[in-house]
Protein backbone atom coordinates (compact mmCIF):
# COMPACT_ATOMS: atom_id res chain seq x y z
CA UNK A 1 0.00 0.00 0.00
CA UNK A 2 2.93 2.37 1.14
CA UNK A 3 4.70 1.59 -2.42
CA UNK A 4 0.73 2.94 -4.23
CA UNK A 5 0.97 6.19 -2.37
CA UNK A 6 4.29 7.13 -3.39
CA UNK A 7 3.89 6.15 -6.99
CA UNK A 8 0.83 7.64 -7.12
CA UNK A 9 1.77 10.91 -5.58
CA UNK A 10 5.27 10.84 -7.23
CA UNK A 11 4.83 9.41 -10.45
CA UNK A 12 2.41 7.17 -12.59
CA UNK A 13 -0.91 5.43 -11.21
CA UNK A 14 -0.15 1.75 -10.53
CA UNK A 15 -2.75 0.51 -13.42
CA UNK A 16 -1.35 -2.98 -13.28
CA UNK A 17 -1.20 -3.53 -10.00
CA UNK A 18 -4.50 -1.81 -8.95
CA UNK A 19 -6.46 -3.98 -12.07
CA UNK A 20 -4.44 -7.23 -10.36
CA UNK A 21 -5.95 -6.04 -6.83
CA UNK A 22 -9.77 -5.72 -8.20
CA UNK A 23 -9.44 -8.86 -9.89
CA UNK A 24 -8.29 -10.46 -6.79
CA UNK A 25 -11.18 -8.58 -4.64
CA UNK A 26 -13.84 -9.58 -7.60
CA UNK A 27 -12.43 -13.43 -6.97
CA UNK A 28 -12.73 -13.29 -3.23
CA UNK A 29 -16.31 -11.57 -2.91
CA UNK A 30 -17.79 -14.13 -5.50
CA UNK A 31 -16.48 -16.98 -3.52
CA UNK A 32 -17.52 -15.20 -0.10
CA UNK A 33 -21.03 -14.55 -1.43
CA UNK A 34 -21.40 -17.54 -4.14
CA UNK A 35 -24.63 -18.34 -2.76
CA UNK A 36 -26.40 -14.92 -3.01
CA UNK A 37 -24.65 -13.39 -5.63
CA UNK A 38 -24.95 -16.93 -7.76
CA UNK A 39 -27.84 -18.92 -6.53
CA UNK A 40 -29.77 -16.37 -5.57
CA UNK A 41 -29.93 -13.80 -8.24
CA UNK A 42 -29.80 -16.96 -11.80
CA UNK A 43 -26.14 -14.94 -12.44
CA UNK A 44 -25.16 -17.48 -15.45
CA UNK A 45 -27.53 -20.18 -14.48
CA UNK A 46 -28.09 -22.85 -16.88
CA UNK A 47 -31.91 -21.40 -17.75
CA UNK A 48 -30.20 -18.34 -18.43
CA UNK A 49 -27.84 -19.61 -20.95
CA UNK A 50 -30.67 -21.85 -22.69
CA UNK A 51 -32.93 -19.08 -23.45
CA UNK A 52 -29.41 -17.45 -24.84
CA UNK A 53 -28.94 -20.01 -27.10
CA UNK A 54 -32.29 -19.70 -29.21
CA UNK A 55 -32.59 -15.90 -28.41
CA UNK A 56 -32.87 -13.44 -32.20
CA UNK A 57 -30.51 -10.55 -31.11
CA UNK A 58 -31.59 -7.27 -32.74
CA UNK A 59 -27.69 -6.25 -33.64
CA UNK A 60 -28.28 -2.78 -34.19
CA UNK A 61 -30.59 -2.12 -31.02
CA UNK A 62 -27.44 -3.77 -29.24
CA UNK A 63 -24.79 -1.75 -30.50
CA UNK A 64 -27.09 1.71 -29.74
CA UNK A 65 -27.16 0.63 -26.46
CA UNK A 66 -23.92 -0.07 -25.30
CA UNK A 67 -22.85 2.68 -27.71
CA UNK A 68 -24.96 5.17 -25.38
CA UNK A 69 -24.17 3.19 -22.55
CA UNK A 70 -19.88 2.91 -23.22
CA UNK A 71 -19.68 6.74 -24.30
CA UNK A 72 -22.02 8.48 -21.48
CA UNK A 73 -19.46 6.08 -18.69
CA UNK A 74 -16.88 7.99 -21.03
CA UNK A 75 -17.60 11.66 -21.20
CA UNK A 76 -18.57 11.57 -17.42
CA UNK A 77 -15.26 10.04 -16.69
CA UNK A 78 -13.47 12.51 -18.39
CA UNK A 79 -15.52 15.45 -16.83
CA UNK A 80 -14.56 13.86 -13.55
CA UNK A 81 -10.71 13.84 -14.07
CA UNK A 82 -10.88 17.68 -14.84
CA UNK A 83 -11.95 17.87 -11.10
CA UNK A 84 -10.17 17.70 -8.13
CA UNK A 85 -11.26 14.43 -7.50
CA UNK A 86 -9.97 13.09 -11.09
CA UNK A 87 -6.83 11.06 -9.13
CA UNK A 88 -9.42 9.16 -6.96
CA UNK A 89 -11.76 8.59 -10.49
CA UNK A 90 -8.78 7.30 -12.09
CA UNK A 91 -7.40 4.91 -9.32
CA UNK A 92 -11.64 4.00 -8.53
CA UNK A 93 -12.01 3.08 -12.14
CA UNK A 94 -9.36 0.85 -12.46
CA UNK A 95 -10.10 -0.84 -9.52
CA UNK A 96 -13.92 -1.41 -10.26
CA UNK A 97 -13.26 -3.04 -13.68
CA UNK A 98 -10.66 -5.30 -11.90
CA UNK A 99 -13.47 -6.02 -9.57
CA UNK A 100 -16.14 -7.14 -12.79
CA UNK A 101 -13.69 -9.09 -14.52
CA UNK A 102 -12.28 -11.28 -11.69
CA UNK A 103 -16.63 -11.65 -10.20
CA UNK A 104 -17.17 -12.53 -14.03
CA UNK A 105 -14.52 -14.99 -13.81
CA UNK A 106 -14.96 -16.25 -10.43
CA UNK A 107 -18.62 -16.93 -11.17
CA UNK A 108 -18.39 -18.59 -14.63
CA UNK A 109 -15.98 -20.68 -13.15
CA UNK A 110 -18.03 -21.52 -9.89
CA UNK A 111 -21.10 -22.61 -12.12
CA UNK A 112 -19.56 -24.62 -14.77
CA UNK A 113 -15.55 -25.13 -13.70
CA UNK A 114 -13.04 -24.84 -16.35
CA UNK A 115 -15.30 -24.86 -19.47
CA UNK A 116 -16.43 -21.53 -17.82
CA UNK A 117 -13.32 -19.68 -18.78
CA UNK A 118 -14.57 -20.27 -22.85
CA UNK A 119 -17.80 -18.53 -21.59
CA UNK A 120 -16.03 -15.62 -19.87
CA UNK A 121 -13.98 -15.47 -23.19
CA UNK A 122 -16.81 -15.50 -26.06
CA UNK A 123 -18.96 -12.66 -23.52
CA UNK A 124 -15.53 -10.31 -23.49
CA UNK A 125 -14.15 -11.35 -27.23
CA UNK A 126 -13.49 -9.60 -29.19
CA UNK A 127 -14.57 -6.02 -28.04
CA UNK A 128 -12.52 -6.17 -25.55
CA UNK A 129 -8.94 -6.10 -27.94
CA UNK A 130 -9.97 -2.50 -28.29
CA UNK A 131 -11.37 -1.74 -24.82
CA UNK A 132 -8.96 -2.68 -22.68
CA UNK A 133 -6.42 -0.76 -24.53
CA UNK A 134 -9.16 1.99 -24.27
CA UNK A 135 -9.73 1.65 -20.85
CA UNK A 136 -6.06 2.06 -20.09
CA UNK A 137 -5.22 4.70 -22.71
CA UNK A 138 -8.16 6.59 -20.63
CA UNK A 139 -6.38 6.21 -17.25
CA UNK A 140 -3.21 7.62 -18.56
CA UNK A 141 -5.28 10.49 -20.27
CA UNK A 142 -7.26 11.28 -17.22
CA UNK A 143 -4.09 11.01 -15.10
CA UNK A 144 -2.27 13.68 -17.30
CA UNK A 145 -4.73 16.00 -17.12
CA UNK A 146 -5.62 15.57 -13.72
CA UNK A 147 -1.75 16.34 -12.98
CA UNK A 148 -1.23 19.30 -15.42
CA UNK A 149 -4.15 21.03 -13.83
CA UNK A 150 -3.57 20.92 -10.27
CA UNK A 151 0.02 19.17 -9.53
CA UNK A 152 1.56 20.85 -12.54
CA UNK A 153 4.07 17.81 -12.70
CA UNK A 154 2.70 16.39 -16.03
CA UNK A 155 5.84 17.20 -17.67
CA UNK A 156 3.86 18.84 -20.61
CA UNK A 157 4.28 22.57 -21.76
CA UNK A 158 1.15 24.54 -21.62
CA UNK A 159 0.92 25.10 -25.28
CA UNK A 160 -0.92 23.29 -27.28
CA UNK A 161 -2.31 21.25 -24.60
CA UNK A 162 -5.85 21.16 -25.35
CA UNK A 163 -5.51 20.73 -28.49
CA UNK A 164 -3.28 17.79 -27.70
CA UNK A 165 -5.54 15.80 -24.88
CA UNK A 166 -8.17 16.83 -27.15
CA UNK A 167 -7.17 14.76 -30.02
CA UNK A 168 -5.87 11.80 -27.52
CA UNK A 169 -9.43 12.06 -25.96
CA UNK A 170 -11.14 11.57 -29.67
CA UNK A 171 -8.72 8.61 -30.36
CA UNK A 172 -10.23 6.61 -27.19
CA UNK A 173 -13.74 7.85 -28.51
CA UNK A 174 -12.73 6.14 -31.64
CA UNK A 175 -11.39 2.74 -29.88
CA UNK A 176 -14.70 2.64 -27.70
CA UNK A 177 -16.96 3.21 -31.03
CA UNK A 178 -14.98 0.61 -32.73
CA UNK A 179 -15.52 -1.83 -29.70
CA UNK A 180 -19.03 -1.08 -29.95
CA UNK A 181 -19.62 -2.35 -33.21
CA UNK A 182 -17.90 -5.09 -32.34
CA UNK A 183 -20.06 -6.06 -29.08
CA UNK A 184 -23.30 -5.15 -30.90
CA UNK A 185 -22.67 -7.15 -34.33
CA UNK A 186 -20.04 -9.91 -34.11
CA UNK A 187 -19.83 -10.46 -30.42
CA UNK A 188 -24.08 -11.95 -30.78
CA UNK A 189 -22.82 -14.51 -33.38
CA UNK A 190 -19.43 -15.96 -31.23
CA UNK A 191 -21.87 -15.98 -27.76
CA UNK A 192 -24.47 -17.45 -29.28
CA UNK A 193 -22.24 -20.15 -31.50
CA UNK A 194 -20.82 -21.21 -28.56
CA UNK A 195 -23.71 -21.60 -26.55
CA UNK A 196 -24.85 -23.88 -28.63
CA UNK A 197 -22.24 -26.62 -28.00
CA UNK A 198 -22.11 -25.97 -23.82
Amino acid sequence: MRVIKRRIGTGRIPVLQLFAAGILAGILVMNIGESVLLENTGLFDEDVLYHMKYMTVDCNALFCYVLRKRLLTLLALAVLSTTYLGLAVCVGTVLWYGTATGGLMAAVVLRYGIKGILLAAACLFPQYILYFPAIFAFLGWGESVYRNIYLRNGLEPEKNILLKKTGQLAGIIGMTVAGCAMEGFVNPLILTGLLKYF
